[in-house]
């Protein structure tokens, strides 16, 4: 598939220059259709053929197989979540916490991974270390000395604010050479990059197929490494968890699915599964490339005094200064524009992924001035 038989799949495009996929992408046809058909199926054919227990789970195994592949895991490494922030609450709470250990995070992380750490250190009096960045760039020397003791290291594989992408292998090492486990938010990664769990090392990686992925909302997944699950007693077990349901004692599942619980509608997971597939028929280096181009001439149109997302290419978020971002963005949007602005007051971002165009770059710069 090309860039431009994908636009043609996303219906939205037909009515708005789309450049806000970092906060939640437009899916294709063909993603809402898999949907779609899975719950028609699993409501009307079902029930009379294998059984709605087995045509869901079934569906979601055989997903599950399928994130694994596209993160180079393996299926028992893969639990289904909602999004990224349940991902990382899992994990989260499935640990034990007292007021000895040390949680570390960066400045640049989204409430996703600030909001479970503030709980941990109001509930259990957990230290909370925030290392500062330079430039959306983690100082390697300030990050050595924050995870010394650390119990758990928590960072995003890209900055969600400017698109910089964090070394996330050279960061895991330092942290396991500190004794310290490792989660990451990958959500910015996932459609943009591709994602190699073995690769990074971290010890959990939490992400959601509703942003580059061009997936549904609701459907997240998290890799979870065998060694690091086996120490994980999750807050909530449900049947689907745990080896067979009607055991007392309850065995919790070797892998990650021990974090799955019960009932679960399979349509989310189904357009998930055909994201993926859609992302990996257009390819990472048609992306890579398309993006990089496009991002390119953004950067060049806002020119370098604006500018607030790294020069050369890293990812598809673009950020820059305007006067006024709130009213920017409506203005934007009332002529058929869609970027976001961003929590700090002065800073707008727009997202570019492969189905955008030159033309799209060039209307936005117009209509900024």
């Amino acid at each position: 598939m090309d860039p431009a038989e994908l636009r043609a799949d996303i219906p939205v495009l037909e009515r708005v220059n789309y450049m806000n996929t970092g906060a939640a992408g437009p899916s294709p046809r063909r993603v809402v259709d898999a949907m779609e058909g899975t719950i028609e199926h699993h409501e009307y054919e079902s029930p009379a053929a294998e059984g709605m227990y087995e045509a869901a789970f079934g569906r979601l195994d055989d997903v599950r197989e399928d994130v694994a592949d596209h993160l180079n895991a393996d299926p028992e490494e893969i639990a289904l979540t909602t999004n990224t922030t349940d991902g990382i609450g899992r994990v989260a709470a499935a640990m034990d916490w007292s007021s000895d250990d040390v949680v570390v995070r960066t400045d640049i992380e989204h409430p996703a991974g600030i909001l479970p750490w503030q709980r941990l250190r109001d509930r259990y009096g957990v230290e909370v270390r925030v290392v500062n960045t330079r430039r959306n760039y983690v100082d390697r020397r300030a990050f050595e000395a924050a995870v010394e003791d650390a119990t758990l290291v928590a960072f995003s594989s890209l900055c969600w604010t400017t698109g910089a992408r964090l070394d996330v292998e050279d960061l895991v090492d330092i942290a396991h050479d500190a004794g310290a486990r490792v989660i990451v938010d990958a959500v910015q990664s996932v459609g943009q990059h591709p994602v190699d769990v073995k690769e990074w090392g971290a010890d959990a990686i939490a992400a959601a197929g509703h942003k580059w992925l061009l997936g549904p909302w609701g459907a997240g997944f998290l890799y979870v490494d065998r060694e690091f699950a086996a120490e994980l007693h999750p807050a909530q077990v449900g049947y689907r968890g745990v080896e067979d349901s009607h055991a007392d004692p309850y065995e919790l599942k070797p892998g990650a699915q021990r974090f799955e619980i019960g009932t679960d509608t399979p349509a989310p997971h189904a357009g998930l599964q055909e994201a993926i597939a859609t992302i990996e028929d257009v390819g990472f280096d048609t992306i890579t490339s398309r993006v990089s181009r496009l991002t390119d001439r953004l950067k060049d149109g806002v020119g370098e005094d604006r500018l607030v997302s790294p020069p050369a290419y890293e990812s598809g978020l673009v950020s820059f200064h305007v006067d006024d971002p709130e009213d920017t963005v409506e203005r934007l949007q009332g002529e058929g524009i869609r970027i976001r602005s961003l929590p700090d007051g002065e800073t707008v971002r727009a997202s570019l992924h492969v189905f955008n165009t030159e033309e799209d770059v060039d209307e936005l710069l117009g209509a900024l001035g």
